[in-house]
């Protein structure tokens, strides 16, 4: 079990690494600093914190449910939770495609979604550790969306 918790963590924070270098430092520049940003918007280091937390709980909710079904079925929604993941990132900062990111953190957070109530027969309460990455998804579509809508 410790071996598939390492394995989640590396992709995971790799996931994190290439999804901030795909950004191109996006929150510092004058584009996004010039945005009409939700007032819940909040403070750029909680960004860091909340995804530092939420990829150590996802990285463990995966190897449970990996542990429990081992097939290449999870393995694909895993990858394309990856690619939303990293693939926002590009969207929303580098190419400033606000609608086409709003779409796909929506699609992101259905996926989310998806796992925490499919598997959640199989893994009870631990289905818990998915929770984070949810609701921080849902906070993320509604910034995301704010800037549609008020850009």
């Amino acid at each position: 079990m410790k071996k598939l918790i390492l394995i989640f963590l590396v992709i995971n924070f790799t996931a994190l690494g290439f999804g901030s270098w795909l950004m191109k430092n996006g929150p510092q520049t004058d584009w996004y600093l010039n945005l009409n940003k939700a007032p819940w918007t909040p403070p750029g280091w909680v960004f860091g914190a909340a995804w530092t937390l939420i990829m150590i709980c996802f990285s463990i909710y995966m190897s449970y449910l990996y542990k429990q079904i081992p097939t290449t079925t999870i393995l694909g929604l895993f990858t394309f939770q990856f690619l939303l993941n990293v693939g926002w990132n590009f969207i929303f900062f580098n190419k400033h495609l606000i609608l086409i990111g709003l779409i796909c953190i929506i699609l992101l957070t259905f996926l989310i979604g998806f796992f925490l109530t499919k598997y959640y027969p199989v893994l009870k309460q631990k289905s818990l550790l998915i929770l984070p990455y949810f609701v921080w998804l849902i906070i993320a579509t509604s910034l995301n969306a704010y800037i549609v809508i008020n850009n």
